[in-house]
């Protein structure tokens, strides 16, 4: 819609995790470095935790794709599972061919050969859980018993936990006491500092191909994080909307009021003013809109 306007190849603010956006600041690098070194290191348990929108998932498939080649892979996205389900899910990414009535005991037998087998080939195997919050006691109790697969030398399979901090509380229930001593690294993820946002914004602009002077006024970076607590996710969402604002007005860079207008839109943000600005956002969301179809509609086939 605004990419055209503002020397876009795509859209740099999406909230899909496009591993291609990652951004390395301090605590993501330390993060993914840490994954990385305990992974390589052949720790059998590790843990990421960060509040809703922090990057977890983004850090995951980030970490996946530099394990290409060194490690089989395997990746749950939504973890709500009972403890069976669970283990035919990680038969299905190991490309075991399993009947679906087969029994837990024969499930985990199957895949202790099929690890034993990557293992022989030289592969080593690890598995991430993203939404591990999401995951009732029992089935993280048998996370456990895939833990126990291992040779004299190493553990067959490590894992990885990916969850919000609900996930700590649910590792200090006494159920769960044995997994929770086996998890050897452990890393939080924080929000953006105020003074990696403009970093942040300038390198998702870039990789979206912008090539021109700064879109986003010094004043408007600084109500970006306000209005954001520099959650990347809430970011994402009021730039692309303070753009499309002032794509409606036909400016060329985004001032403070496109992103209070956008935070006013926005229930999660944190608006400074909602009173003053509510009433611009939806006449320039709709103007945004019209000019885009009319462009859309005016170019040649």
């Amino acid at each position: 819609m605004y990419c055209e306007h503002f020397g876009l190849n795509e859209q740099p603010f999406g909230i899909t995790p496009d591993t291609s956006y990652f951004y390395a600041c301090s605590r993501y690098q330390a993060a993914l470095n840490t994954l990385l070194v305990a992974a390589r290191g052949g720790e059998g348990f590790l843990k990421i935790t960060g509040e809703v929108g922090t990057g977890k998932t983004m850090l995951c498939r980030t970490f996946l794709s530099s394990l290409r080649g060194e490690f089989h892979t395997a990746y749950i996205p939504n973890p709500y599972l009972e403890p069976r389900t669970l283990m035919l899910a990680l038969a299905e990414e190991l490309e075991i061919q399993q009947d679906k009535e087969v029994d837990q005991y024969h499930l985990l037998k199957a895949i202790n050969f099929r690890l034993l087998d990557l293992a022989r080939q030289g592969k080593r195997t690890l598995l991430c859980l993203d939404e591990a919050q999401a995951m009732p006691l029992d089935t993280l109790e048998s996370l456990r018993l895939l833990t126990n697969l291992e040779t004299e030398k190493r553990k067959l399979l490590q894992i990885v936990l990916f969850g919000q901090p609900e996930l700590d509380q649910k590792l200090r229930s006494e159920s769960v006491r044995q997994l929770a001593q086996r998890i050897t690294f452990h890393y939080h993820l924080g929000a953006l500092k105020k003074d990696e946002v403009p970093h942040y914004l300038a390198h998702r602009l870039r990789i979206a191909g912008h090539k021109g002077g700064r879109l986003f006024r010094k004043s408007a970076e600084r109500a970006l994080y306000d209005a954001s607590g520099g959650v990347p996710r809430l970011v994402n969402i009021l730039a692309h909307k303070a753009l499309m604002m002032a794509f409606g007005e036909g400016e060329q860079e985004v001032a403070p009021r496109h992103v209070r207008g956008a935070a006013t839109d926005t229930q999660s943000a944190r608006p400074s003013r909602p009173a003053a600005y509510r009433w611009l956002w939806a006449p320039l969301l709709a103007a945004a809109v019209a000019i885009g179809a009319f462009l859309a509609w005016g170019r040649p086939a």
